[in-house]
């Protein structure tokens, strides 16, 4: 471990100090000065103490540095890295000053990432486990041992038993790859972080009003009014988004609120800092609302023309009076009422939320809360309002819109037949092989390969469930897990027993994870070197649905390769090479990322990205400066017009040149430039009533009320389908399968023709009329449908109660370990169930009081030094040497009744019985009874130094234990996001 706090290794020769210089020398008055620097420049500094200054000298060409540009690697905010690099070699860097999103500013993370690149604890060669001791392996041997292993398992088990888990660290194309091999593969066993992070938010705000993302941006937080933050602490998860949130605080004088169970670095910055008991998120946001609507603050014109099912939740709100609100939260009345006064006073206000509001049991429930007011305060759609979800990895957003999950292809198309249909159009792909992939079991009367996969958060359960009890033909057999740091995820003791039960054990990443070092296999595990992303080149996608381009800063270091081309290898060896890379140049081994950038282009037609071209985005980074550093669009220069980085969704083709939208749902846009109503995704009625927006439109609609989706036949019904190019309606009827007569009748027109032109055969429109503008692979129904001021997705009213979800309007349940079992009896948790392939514990685990023996609330978050499993910071020595040591935040009344002193080492237990050994920090930050745990750590096991597992000279400088370790059992009851933020532990002096 690190102990001290310089390492005294210099860049370069060092001269001995000024001013020690100064010291030995005779000097005056003015001399010292002089060579102190305090009155002149450091030239006359140097002479003045006898020194030299090397002379300047010209560079030759060989020696010239060249600047590239790339985007950090960590969080979402997507700051651009101004990489220096010489003859091949990084050798410096600077933040981007042209950047609409970090304006030169980096945070620690992101101001160390060089070190990532060129870091020597790195993986530097393929490794396998043999006799329990790390060997050398060559690239050949260890695809060939581990594809033979693999092929196995499929024979025995089915494609099913190994699992793909990918990434949010893939570069988008890479993210889509990933997606498509899993699919050649034959399973939907395949998941990222997304999974584990924001899959309640994707789930939650998707089904409110038809996209699950950010639905600003960073920078249109300068136009807010009020800033709620809730379950979110920028200031050390994404430091440099908390720049925009200052601006809005300070030009605007714009009231800061956060609510947070501890009080953060962010709380810090905060007008108004408001406790909250942890997991009761409902409760505090429905006892908002009671004051908002006892007052008669909401937005009724609003609410009457775009939102749906607001009574329902004027009923439920109506329950959470004051008092009861208190006594579920802990927080007073009076204090939510001037909350309330102050959203209701200061309009637009933006709401901000991340991983303290998602992993949850009743995640996907806190999501729709705090998405129903917004609509309530009429703050949708509109600069400065929105709901802006910061996400915590630098593509963790693409990588979800690229399908890396177990429940959709690219695009969130899903699984359905029509959605494979979809794909294998695009990948020119016979739907039958593709089929054939597949395991032929079915579930239910559900074909598998229209099934969910099994998510990253229960992949434990993939192993040691007993087989019946798993909607596959037998159990997860060999995992993968390939850019993903295990120790993020609960329930650790059970993953290191799941670990070692497998057949095989991959792991792919750039450094060796938790993953080398958890379990206590003697074989059986291979280490795959993967290149880091400034190795490497392709598009990545901000939070703010910005997509950027990275440049490659250095070509791959040691033996270590490119995600796509380690992709390349398996395809290679599983024999389907050929067939999935039909339509994409192979270099060597290496796929042409361009060309994947295209081929998920030609498909992504549901969130719009279709736009957003290689040659656009490359334009828009080299073109920075030109953009407008709130609303991001671009003012003159090539991307005139355009908001930076074309935010999906990018509609139509490149060619259509659409700007992208930059704040979704604004109807004071055309949609050709950028507006849109909310989606209409959900149907045209419900129960009788209307559920398509009322007498509101995007500004030039040629439809001025609510409408559908398009589809051909809504085309044809407007009489807009002679707008289509006769090369549309030629795609069109290929999706659709038509084939048109040989000969026409006489005297009617040729099918090729318009329908102004003349009628056609009687089946034409049963046949075509059901290609919508999510399948029309030519793009000309969203053309069409956008050049008459439409939205291709429709324009309805925003979902307030979802019928399709287990508590249509959000419940408070409780979490699964509850201390208050008072509250446990008034607001249960689910009934146990099957979902996800697995069996999923509810009141089966709440129906136990472990509160007498495990009293302390236990929740864990993010620290500014480190970023997710913390494996590649904490091998980063700019940062290691920050903090070195893993540690739990104690409340002083718990820690004096616990006779626990600041500093001093401490076991944590959980009530599954995970323990772990960490310094206890005495501090106010987190209430009595509560306790905070960061979780990057990892290394240390249950009070075991595990460092000498590691491959030589691949340990991270800081090891510590895994808050996850003591953490327990709980999944949100629609996406099997996992419970963090509210478990409990017992706390005694180690």
């Amino acid at each position: 471990m690190l102990r001290k706090k310089t390492n005294g290794v210099a860049r370069r020769p060092q001269r001995t100090s000024m001013l020690s210089e100064v010291a030995n020398t005779s000097v005056d008055r003015r001399a010292f000065l002089r060579g102190s620097g305090l009155a002149i420049g450091g030239l006359a500094a140097i002479g003045a103490t006898g020194g030299t200054v090397t002379q300047a000298t010209a560079q030759s060409a060989e020696e010239a540095v060249e600047i590239r540009k790339s985007v950090c690697t960590h969080c979402s905010v997507g700051c651009t890295v101004m990489a220096e690099v010489r003859n091949g070699v990084w050798i410096g860097q600077e933040p981007g000053w042209d950047s609409p999103f970090n304006l030169g500013a980096h945070c620690a993370k992101g101001a160390s990432v060089r070190e990532h690149a060129h870091g020597e604890r790195r993986l530097k060669y393929p490794m396998k486990m043999v006799g329990g001791e790390w060997v050398r392996i060559s690239w050949d041997e260890a695809i060939n041992e581990i594809g033979d292993k693999m092929l196995e398992v499929r024979e025995s088990s089915g494609p099913d038993s190994v699992y793909w888990l990918g990434s949010a660290k893939h570069s988008n194309e890479q993210a889509y790859l990933f997606r498509k091999f899993a699919a050649y593969w034959g399973t939907n066993n395949v998941d990222h972080q997304a999974r584990i992070c924001h899959s309640t938010t994707v789930a939650g705000v998707a089904n409110t009003w038809g996209y699950g993302a950010m639905t600003n941006s960073y920078n249109d937080i300068h136009n807010s009014r009020a800033i709620f933050i809730i379950g979110g602490n920028p200031a050390e998860a994404h430091p440099v988004s908390l720049q925009h949130v200052l601006r809005a605080k300070e030009q605007n004088n714009a009231p800061l609120i956060v609510c947070d169970p501890r009080f953060t670095r962010t709380a810090a910055h905060a007008d108004e800092y408001v406790r909250f008991r942890p997991g009761s998120d409902v409760a505090l946001v429905w006892g908002i609302l009671w004051h908002i609507f006892e007052n008669g603050w909401e937005d009724r014109e609003f609410i009457r023309t775009r939102v749906w099912g607001m009574d329902e939740i004027r009923d439920e709100v109506a329950k959470w009076t004051p008092e009861e609100v208190e006594r579920v939260t802990g927080t007073p009345g009076s204090q939510l009422e001037r909350v309330a006064r102050t959203l209701a006073n200061n309009r637009p206000g933006t709401v901000i939320w991340c991983m303290g509001g998602t992993q949850h049991t009743n995640g996907n429930n806190n999501t729709r809360a705090y998405c129903i007011l917004q609509l309530a305060l009429g703050n949708m759609g509109v600069a400065g309002g929105g709901t802006n979800i910061f996400r915590g990895h630098d593509n963790v957003q693409g990588a979800t819109d690229l399908g890396v999950l177990a429940d959709t292809l690219p695009g969130y198309y899903g699984l359905s037949d029509g959605a494979w249909a979809h794909w294998a159009r695009v990948w020119e792909e016979d739907p039958e092989w593709l089929k054939g992939q597949f395991s032929d079991a079915t579930f239910d009367d559900t074909p598998i390969m229209n099934l969910n996969g099994i998510p990253v958060s229960r992949w434990i359960d993939g192993v040691l469930e007993d087989p019946e009890n798993i909607d596959q033909p037998d159990n997860t057999k060999v995992m993968v897990l390939w850019g993903h740091a295990p120790n993020s995820q609960t329930r650790m003791p059970e993953m290191k027993t799941a670990m070692e039960k497998l057949d095989m054990l991959v792991v792919v990443d750039p450094y060796p994870t938790v993953s080398a070092i958890l379990h206590d296999r003697t074989d059986g595990v291979y280490l795959l070197p993967a290149a880091t992303q400034f190795e490497t080149y392709g598009s990545v996608t901000a939070s703010n649905r910005s997509l950027q381009w990275r440049q490659q800063v250095v070509e791959p270091l040691f033996e270590s390769l490119p995600d796509h081309v380690i992709m390349h290898k398996f395809a290679t060896k599983f024999g389907f090479a050929d067939r999935i890379f039909r339509n994409i140049e192979v270099n060597g081994e290496e796929p042409l990322v361009e060309d994947l950038t295209r081929e998920f282009n030609r498909g992504m037609w549901t969130i719009g990205y279709t736009g957003q071209s290689p040659e656009r985005m490359k334009m828009h980074m080299e073109n920075q400066h030109t953009f407008d550093r709130t609303t991001l669009r671009a003012n003159g220069g090539p991307a005139d017009g355009d908001f930076y980085g074309m935010p999906w969704p990018c509609w139509g083709t490149a060619e259509m040149n659409h700007p992208g939208s930059a704040n979704l749902y604004d109807v004071s846009l055309p949609v050709a430039e950028g507006g849109m109503g909310f989606r209409a995704r959900f149907g045209v009625e419900r129960d009788g009533d209307n559920l398509l927006a009322d007498g509101v439109a995007p500004v030039g609609s040629e439809i001025p009320d609510g409408y559908p989706e398009f589809t051909m036949q809504m085309l044809m019904d407007l009489g807009w389908d002679g707008d289509l190019t006769d090369e549309e309606r030629a795609v069109i009827e290929r999706v659709a399968g038509y084939e048109a007569p040989e000969e026409a009748d006489e005297g009617q027109e040729e099918v090729g023709e318009t329908s102004q032109q003349g009628e056609r055969p009687s089946d034409y429109a049963e046949s075509v009329g059901g290609v919508n503008w999510k399948t029309d692979l030519s793009g000309g129904i969203q053309r069409v449908a956008i050049a008459h001021g439409c939205a291709p997705y429709g324009n309805a009213k925003a979902r307030a109660v979802v019928w399709t979800f287990p508590d249509p309007v959000p419940l408070h349940r409780e979490p699964l370990y509850s201390n208050r079992r008072d509250l446990v009896a008034d607001y249960p948790t689910y009934q146990d169930k099957k979902f996800w392939r697995v069996p999923t514990m509810y009141a089966s685990i709440q129906e136990n009081d472990f509160s007498e023996e495990y009293p302390i609330i236990l929740t864990s978050g993010r620290l500014v030094e480190y970023e997710g499993g913390g494996d590649e910071t904490r091998s980063n020595p700019w940062l290691a040497e920050l903090q070195q040591d893993m540690f739990i935040e104690i409340n002083p009344r718990d820690a004096n009744d616990l006779g626990i002193r600041d500093g001093s080492q401490v076991w944590v237990e959980g009530p599954e019985g995970g323990r772990v050994r960490v310094m206890a920090m005495v501090t106010p930050r987190v209430d009595a009874g509560v306790a905070f745990m960061p979780f990057h750590f990892g290394g240390y096991y249950q009070g075991e130094d595990r460092r000498s597992k590691y491959p030589d000279g691949a340990d991270p400088y800081v090891l510590g234990e895994s808050t996850n370790t003591a953490q327990t059992y709980g999944y949100d009851s629609v996406t099997q996001m996992q419970e963090t933020k509210a478990t409990l532990c017992k706390i005694m002096p180690a």
